[in-house]
């Protein structure tokens, strides 16, 4: 029995014909110029060869190139579909109260700060952080807006509670607030006394001269506490008039009466130790 060899007119048909297939794109450009498709030849040998790997490879693996948000509905992830729903409930939940705070505030007005409850309004937002600042577009000829110094829905159906407990707050933690000049005689005497007075809580006090908005800040306190000139002194929230009115009060006792009913401790302050 003659053995087949490779000289054999019997090959195996669908090799044979692959071969041809394939190689006879390569015969033709190569026969055409060999010297200078040589290069050309390879490239595209070495294309053919990753065309027909990654095409085995896609059918080997069809899920391994797919994207991951393709694959979400397929994998069974309970931990992220936990994450995706806890997402969409609390957007769903603020989006809710959004819309709940819309329909309970159409319609309603803007509450009236009385120039007391303006004053402590005012007071409480200077008082609460150094960079608090009234803005310059403020008229402070008019009732400021209360959006701009109160941190509560002030068109609530309970804004006025709200600016209740502000103006308690304000004044319990500032029993004695003093709105002066760095470079004022009067304002120096002022911190003097109160210095000497050694109160629990210290007084506040600010230097309106020196801050960015002295020029909406002086006019407005000007017009809350009735007086036309810096320094200003306020004890349980209520300016207690001039300097000559300061002096005659604290020479009689009256101002340390007032200091005390305000809440502040005559004193109950620290003293600096005098350094020898």
């Amino acid at each position: 029995m003659a053995i087949p060899t490779m000289s054999s007119r019997t090959p195996l048909r669908g090799n044979h014909r692959s071969a041809q297939s394939l190689s006879l794109p390569f015969a033709v450009i190569s026969g055409l110029n060999p010297k200078r498709n040589r290069s050309r030849t390879t490239l595209l040998a070495i294309l053919a060869l990753i065309s027909v790997s990654a095409f085995f490879y896609c059918r080997q693996y069809p899920m391994s190139i797919s994207p991951t948000y393709l694959l979400h509905d397929k994998v069974d992830t309970p931990a992220t579909d936990q994450m995706v729903l806890a997402l969409e409930t609390n957007r769903d939940s603020r989006a809710a109260a959004a819309r709940k705070h819309r329909k309970l505030s159409a319609g309603r007005s803007q509450i009236t700060l009385t120039p007391a409850q303006e004053l402590a309004a005012v007071s409480s937002f200077l008082a609460s952080l150094p960079q608090n600042v009234i803005p310059s577009a403020v008229d402070p000829s008019r009732p400021i807006n209360p959006e701009l110094v109160l941190d509560f829905d002030t068109r609530s159906p309970h804004a006025m509670e709200e600016v209740a407990r502000v103006v308690e707050d304000v004044w319990a933690r500032n029993p004695v607030l003093l709105y002066g000049k760095l470079y004022s005689p009067a304002t120096r005497e002022l911190k003097a006394i109160l210095s000497d007075m050694n109160l629990r809580p210290p007084p506040f006090i600010m230097d309106v001269d020196i801050r960015d908005d002295v020029e909406v800040l002086a006019p407005m306190l000007a017009r809350l506490t009735q007086s036309p000139e810096l320094p200003v002194l306020l004890i349980g929230g209520q300016p207690v008039g001039s300097l000559a009115q300061i002096r005659t009060m604290l020479a009689s006792g009256e101002l340390q009466r007032r200091v005390k009913a305000a809440g502040a401790v005559i004193g109950g302050g620290k003293r600096r130790k005098n350094k020898k």
